[in-house]
């Protein structure tokens, strides 16, 4: 113990930075834990929609009109918090949110969970997972 007393006192920088790191990392946990929806593949997402989820995608207009899936809400990340109210009917509905790869709708998956929504859902590999899976695209 006295050694390590020792060490801790010579490497002050290095005792910092091993405790700043163990911070960051338990605060990044934290907010992974906090805010997480549900991870679903293709094929539950599809049994998802079949019990009447939203379904709303959270990319651009201009990627929403190359091709989407079939019944989606478009509300973009940019814009979410302020259309929350567009989807408030489907609080404790439930919702799946999907972008091109699953990053973004993680974020905006956060934003439904902190606004009150019960049931939130991410599509795993988003739009891109969809395709892969070779599921269909609209773009009416």
């Amino acid at each position: 113990m006295e050694q390590l007393i020792e060490f801790a006192g010579n490497h002050l920088f290095l005792v910092g930075a091993l405790v700043a790191v163990l911070a960051l990392l338990v605060k990044a946990e934290y907010d992974h834990q906090s805010g997480k929806a549900n991870q679903v593949d293709p094929t539950a997402a599809i049994r998802l929609m079949n019990d009447d989820a939203v379904v709303v995608d959270v990319r651009e207009a201009a990627d929403f009109n190359k091709g989407h899936i079939k019944n989606a809400k478009n509300i973009p990340i940019s814009t979410l918090k302020q259309q929350v109210d567009s989807v408030s009917a489907a609080k404790d509905s439930p919702v799946l949110m999907y972008c091109r790869t699953g990053n973004v709708s993680g974020k905006a998956c956060r934003i439904l969970k902190n606004s009150g929504f019960s049931d939130v859902h991410n599509l795993a590999g988003g739009i891109a997972g969809w395709q892969d899976a070779n599921l269909p695209l609209t773009k009416k």
